[in-house]
């Protein structure tokens, strides 16, 4: 699905990211974990086709990256919602881009609002909603177009402890369902390690090691030594990056 080949970026002078090579497979997930200021957004972002000024290749579904790709999706750490637009105007936003017709938008704004529980709230602006309703409404104005690939950074950091897990469940059960490509930027392990199939360390624009996890899509991984035992595993070597 995704490859990336000798990728390096620069802000000014400084070196962002170098020599990045990174493969994902298709209907994967990824999450991506490091110290701030490694080049994990950054790299998230070139993924996004939102920063194109890089030396190195970078290959999504086999074509060369060129920009934005309509099938790919991107819930940024702010969710983005427009503060003046309901819950169902704001998931409707790119279908009405697209010129899909007015009939089509309601059909498909109500499934994706209902397939996450928030159809109560669709009528409701972003200012009378909880932080875990709101990314809701940022994953269903995503997911209505129906990506491939979708992007998440750090989605769930603005979140108490519960409701992370409850959006990290919700973003398991999606994966399983919709059998999309996921690629996650994360500051937290245990986030990592739940939602990623394959964790990626990085430190200094650079990635550090790869780790494989067996206990992927185990709704309930939380409550089994396994799950810390990759915990572990990321924290060291982060605790190592940290040392550098």
């Amino acid at each position: 699905m995704i490859e990336v080949n000798n990728l390096s970026f620069n802000y000014g002078k400084e070196e962002v990211l170098k020599n990045i090579k990174l493969n994902i497979a298709q209907n994967s997930t990824c999450a991506i974990i490091g110290p701030s200021g490694c080049g994990k957004t950054t790299l998230l972002y070139i993924l996004a086709g939102l920063l194109s000024n890089y030396n190195g290749t970078v290959k999504i579904d086999k074509k060369e990256l060129s920009g934005i790709r309509k099938e790919t999706g991107l819930i940024l750490q702010n969710v983005g919602l427009l503060p003046w637009k309901t819950v169902y105007e704001n998931t409707a936003l790119g279908l009405k881009a697209r010129g899909i017709s007015s009939t089509q938008i309601e059909a498909k704004v109500n499934s994706i609002l209902k397939e996450l529980n928030i159809v109560e709230f669709k009528n409701k602006f972003p200012s009378q909603l909880s932080g875990g309703q709101k990314q809701r409404a940022a994953i269903a104005r995503t997911l209505v177009l129906q990506p491939d690939l979708l992007l998440l950074d750090e989605a769930s950091s603005a979140l108490d402890a519960i409701n992370r897990e409850h959006l990290q469940d919700l973003i398991l059960n999606i994966y399983k369902e919709r059998k999309i490509t996921l690629i996650m930027v994360t500051h937290s392990i245990e986030e990592a390690v739940f939602l990623g199939q394959r964790i990626v360390v990085m430190e200094k624009g650079r990635i550090k090691n790869i780790i494989d996890n067996p206990y992927f899509g185990d709704e309930n991984i939380r409550l089994s030594p396994n799950y810390y035992k990759i915990c572990l595993e990321v924290r060291k070597q982060l605790n190592e990056s940290d040392k550098l």
